[in-house]
């Protein structure tokens, strides 16, 4: 196959070890964060009597935030410094957080929620996720796919155990009635902010981007590669957008009777499925390499995605939604591996900002769509939609992006 597999990572040197280590582990802390105010954060809002086009307005700022502070990262970083940059945003999602947690005036929530540092994702969080991937990147080549499956295994666990948590401050106030309100538990944002910017104080100075001189930040060499992928991550997003997890509990409810309980543990089971999927993807890149995990893994996860919307009963229908699970993260380690191994060094930042803003700025399209076919075409429609689109997305990218790897690897300045 033209996408050649990987063999055995060597041990990482200090460096990029120390980077891995810190980069992780406040990747848990965030993740533990994320999870936890996710939940809260449609309970706070709607207990303030907020309209809805208000509360749409304030999701709609932190996806365009993500967005646009991804692309700030990409053109700004290298220049200002990846771990000066990386505190500021720390400090940055700490003041967004506290406005959250102590204020109800909707322009200052939209203000906070346009940072691009607040997500309801415990493993996409914009500009921070665009720097922390960056960082990784920097690690030796066959060590990627290991280093970003940890990576995003530790989002998946952590963004669970912080889900579970938030029915703590409701238990708290029945045991105790002087609690403190939902709202003011928000402040997990700054504590966790000034945390996780005492532990980049750890990261080692060989985290800064590469220097060339006489090379402006941002792309060159890759340009037209990277926006091909963007183009067709945005499709992928779309279509994931079609089935977000709010929108599938919410089928599962009308068209099984599913309980709101059963769903809260599926979602759990979901999310250790796949913290273990992102685990085992680097073992199958070093078989079969980048692009053919990103492909061959996530073909199946689709097709069972599209079978979840044909199951005549509920039991089926969960046990085709964790099979799916279990196979459809394993394309994401590879897939940020595959970025940082076809780009030079210098152009890393800039086409993981790229990569990344394209998958925020379509991925929020995909409910309106949802929607829409569900209630002019079938209930079944937005599986089978998401389903197919993604398989789309599969085959084109396998059509177009094999050996564009070993170009850039026969690339005299290539990384």
């Amino acid at each position: 196959m033209s996408d050649a597999p990987f063999t055995a990572p060597p041990p990482p040197d200090s460096a990029s070890a120390r980077t891995a280590q810190v980069v992780i582990a406040i990747q848990a802390l965030r993740a533990l964060t994320y999870g936890f105010g996710a939940v809260l954060l449609g309970e706070v809002l709607a207990s303030q009597g907020l309209s809805d086009t208000v509360v749409g307005g304030i999701f709609t700022a932190m996806l365009m935030g993500m967005a646009l502070g991804s692309q700030a990262v990409g053109r700004w970083a290298d220049l200002v410094g990846r771990r000066r940059t990386y505190r500021a945003l720390f400090a940055i999602l700490g003041l967004a957080g506290a406005a959250f947690a102590l204020s109800g005036w909707p322009p200052l929530l939209i203000a906070a929620a346009l940072t691009g540092t607040l997500s309801t994702d415990a493993n996409e969080s914009g500009p921070i996720t665009s720097l922390e991937q960056t960082m990784l990147s920097g690690v030796e080549a066959r060590a990627r796919p290991r280093v970003f499956g940890r990576y995003n295994a530790v989002a998946y666990l952590f963004g669970s155990l912080g889900a579970l948590t938030a029915g703590g401050p409701t238990a708290l106030r029945h045991l105790l009635p002087t609690a403190p309100a939902d709202q003011r538990w928000l402040l997990a944002y700054p504590i966790a902010a000034v945390a996780c910017m005492f532990l980049t104080h750890r990261l080692p100075m060989e985290v800064e981007g590469p220097r060339r001189a006489g090379r402006k930040p941002g792309l060159v060499r890759s340009r037209a590669n990277v926006r091909r992928l963007a183009g067709l991550f945005s499709v992928d997003a779309f279509g994931g957008g079609l089935v977000v997890q709010s929108f599938i509990v919410f089928w599962f409810v009308r068209r099984y009777g599913a309980s709101i309980e059963l769903m809260g543990v599926v979602f759990f089971a979901v999310g250790l499925l796949q913290a273990v999927s992102s685990l085992v993807a680097a073992n199958v890149a070093r078989r079969i390499g980048l692009l053919n995990t990103m492909v061959f893994t996530h073909l199946p996860s689709n097709v069972l995605l599209g079978a979840v919307a044909l199951m005549p009963a509920l039991p089926l229908a969960i046990a085709a939604l964790l099979g799916r699970s279990a196979l459809s993260q394993m394309d994401v380690p590879a897939r940020q591996a595959y970025i940082a191994e076809m780009v030079d060094p210098e152009e890393r930042i800039a086409a993981i900002a790229t990569t990344n803003s394209a998958r925020y700025v379509a991925r929020p399209l995909g409910p309106v769509a949802a929607g829409s076919l569900m209630q002019r075409v079938a209930l079944a429609a937005p599986f089978l939609a998401a389903g197919g689109i993604k398989i789309a997305y599969d085959l084109v990218l396998y059509w177009r992006f094999r050996g564009v790897v070993e170009d850039s690897r026969s690339h005299p300045t290539g990384g």
